[in-house]
């Protein structure tokens, strides 16, 4: 693995870690909508799309596989399981995602692969994580700390208000991915092509 490589895995493993500890903190005043994992998990997002620009897809597949193995790593270290699991699944299914979209439209104007990408990856990754993690009630006649249980993994689910969390969490992601054309414009001038400087 080269440097600029193992720096966007750890880049990117630092930013699911802190965002898998920092979404079990509602923001003061607004517990009901935010929690602080909004605010840093879209960064996640941005170094995929670097990612995408310097290593191409399959490279940027690589920072994706090497960075989920080590968050979710930490973050069962570092957060709860059941968080861990979370946000596992839905960071590989989003990052992904990401990285399809973003290597489809990366011909078209320079902003629309990291906003196009962004946006509809974060959807999902959104709709994956917050019903994982927080969703207390059956499924399938279980619930999920229940089947979690029964594979051994000890789960006490955080009764939360899921659904308005997950839609903050949703548009605090656009309103970021928009803020986000700026640091990726700025950077792709030195985060070119592998071979093209």
């Amino acid at each position: 693995m080269n440097r600029d490589m193992a720096f966007a895995v750890v880049a990117m493993a630092f930013v699911v870690l802190a965002s898998n500890i920092l979404v079990q903190f509602p923001v003061a005043g607004l517990g009901d909508y935010l929690t602080w994992g909004a605010f840093s998990y879209p960064v996640a997002f941005l170094v995929t799309d670097l990612s995408n620009r310097r290593f191409g897809p399959a490279g940027a597949r690589r920072v994706v596989y090497a960075g989920f193995a080590a968050a979710v790593i930490l973050s069962v270290i570092f957060a709860t399981p059941r968080i861990a699991i979370a946000s596992g699944a839905a960071f590989l299914a989003a990052q992904l995602l990401d990285v399809a979209i973003f290597a489809r439209l990366r011909d078209r104007a320079w902003w629309q692969a990291p906003f196009v990408s962004s946006v509809v990856s974060s959807a999902v990754d959104t709709a994956i994580f917050f019903s994982l993690a927080f969703y207390c009630g059956p499924v399938l006649g279980t619930t999920i700390s229940g089947a979690l249980g029964a594979v051994g993994i000890a789960d006490a689910c955080q009764l939360l208000p899921w659904t308005s969390l997950a839609l903050a969490d949703y548009g605090v992601k656009v309103a970021l991915a928009a803020l986000a054309i700026a640091p990726y414009g700025a950077l792709r001038r030195f985060v070119g092509p592998v071979g093209a400087r």
